[in-house]
């Protein structure tokens, strides 16, 4: 592929001409441009997957510490406390632990409860994830 030179001085050179620097580049940049965007859909549906997981586990601890303690969390922080959640999760979405949305009830959630309190928890994202769904509706 590559075309050979003679130089002045009776050595020869090697190397590439510009339309073969030009095809190389060219498929290079044909395939960059298919591979990118399927990575970063792969990496948006791996967060959602996660976002998902990290939903279920922290209403399934806050239905715990409710039947347990016979009332409902008063705060995320409080499931941590308790020993339900190891740590709070970090929203693969924002990136940021803090930025859960609680939601609050004051009705009881069975006849045992004692305290209204958190009943449900939602992403504080505001994309749009790829079903079509908003992050903060899950």
């Amino acid at each position: 592929m590559g075309k050979t030179i003679t130089t002045r001085k009776g050595r020869r050179a090697r190397g590439f001409t510009l339309i073969e620097l030009i095809i190389v580049m060219a498929i290079i940049a044909t395939l960059s441009a298919i591979a990118i965007p399927r990575y970063i859909q792969i990496v948006k549906k791996a967060k959602e997957a996660t976002l998902q997981e990290d939903l279920h586990v922290m209403r399934a601890a806050i239905d715990a510490y409710t039947v347990d303690k016979e009332k409902a969390p008063q705060s995320l922080d409080e499931l941590v406390q308790a020993g339900y959640l190891k740590s709070m999760p970090i929203d693969p979405m924002t990136g940021h632990s803090d930025t859960w949305i609680t939601a609050q009830s004051d009705s009881m959630m069975d006849i045992n409860e004692t305290e209204g309190g958190i009943d449900d928890v939602h992403s504080g994202a505001q994309g749009v994830a790829i079903d079509g769904t908003s992050y903060n509706t899950w």
